[in-house]
Formats: C-alpha cells, structure tokens, sequence
C-alpha cells in the first residue's frame, strides 16, 4: 500500500504584524491589539510615543470635568443674572427678563462648550517608559517625564470630586517641592494610582 499523508489543519491562530505602540491590559480596558492601537492613534499625536513604547494607561478626566471644572465660572453667570434681574425689578434699568435670561443661558452654554473643548483636548499616558500629559484647545502643552524621575505623586480629592467618586493624581520629579502635572478629575482615581505605583515599580 502506498503511505499517504494527512496536512495538518491550518492554525486556528491569526498572525497580525506588530503594532509599534503596544497597548498593556490595564484600566484602559480588554480591548485588542487592533483594538487599542486604533485608540492611541485617535488620542495621541503618532510622534509623541517611541517605536516599542508599551502603553500602560491611556485615560482622560471623567465626562464630570466639563460640568464640575468651571463651576465657580457657572455659578458666577447664575449669580449675575440674578442681580441684573432684582436691580432691574428695583430700579428700573431698562432690562428685559427675556433678554437677561437669553444672555446667561448664552453665557453658560458658551463656557460649558470651551470646557468641552478642554476636555476633548486633555489625555493622560502612562507607559513603561514614560509619563505623558496633554492638554490645551489652543495652545498645545505637553509635559512628559521619564519614570527613573518621578519622585512621589499624590492624590487630592476636592469637595466636588468626593461627591462624584473622583479624584486628581499630582506627580513631582526630583529636584522638584511641587507638582509638575496634574491627572485631573479620574473616575476610580485609587486604582488608577495603584497601577501607577505598580508601574514605576515594576519598569523604573
């Protein structure tokens, strides 16, 4: 009898080439490689990470930052209509309501509108290197510090965020008495922290 031969099945495994920016299971999510390299493109400039850089963490603030970041500013406007109203009750300035109105709700959706803007504009990177920070509508910042600097960081939670189960991670360098970034208004800011810890003392 002739021996015959069999081929073996073909892989059940699909070969995908390299992604030069590597994604790390984290908070940021169980999302392929195709996946989250798709996310760091769409969030972050392709020049600002190094080829093999491994992302750890790739956040921004809590949807909360564009409502609860300009409160004061909100409050304000509210504030102002207000007094325009009574002093134009009491002394006749010659204002109408409609037009006071009109223009607070105006006022307020136009800061509402620019904190969007700053929240669209604000990323937060953590990787095995590196820790990133971008923000800014008009004028771009970046702040960004290898991890064998990074002295301490810190978590602040305000009034508003404990309210809303958020918080802010502050991180100082060497050489530094203050903070040099700020993380702000994270959702699960305590896990947050600990993969930062568990970060820099795994990779520095």
């Amino acid at each position: 009898m002739t021996p015959t031969t069999t081929e073996p099945p073909p892989s059940k495994h699909r070969h995908t080439s390299a992604t030069p920016h590597r994604l790390a299971e984290g908070l940021t999510g169980e999302t392929s490689a195709e996946e989250a390299a798709a996310r760091a493109a769409g969030m972050l400039p392709a020049e600002l990470l190094q080829p093999g850089e491994i992302i750890v963490l790739l956040l921004k603030p809590s949807p909360w930052f564009i409502l609860l970041a300009p409160l004061r500013a909100l409050t304000g406007i509210v504030i102002l209509a207000i007094a325009l109203d009574l002093a134009n009750t009491y002394l006749n300035l010659g204002f109408s309501r409609q037009n006071t109105l009109l223009a607070a709700i105006t006022l307020l959706l136009l800061r509402l509108f620019w904190q969007f803007l700053e929240w669209l504009s604000r990323v937060y990177v953590l990787t095995d290197r590196r820790i990133i920070t971008v923000a800014g509508v008009i004028r771009v910042r970046v702040f960004e510090t290898p991890l064998q600097k990074v002295q301490h960081t810190n978590m602040l939670f305000s009034l508003r965020e404990r309210l809303f189960a958020l918080g802010t991670i502050a991180v100082a360098t060497a050489g530094t008495a203050v903070a040099e970034t700020y993380w702000l208004m994270l959702s699960s800011p305590l896990q947050v922290h600990q993969k930062i810890v568990q970060t820099l003392n795994r990779y520095r």
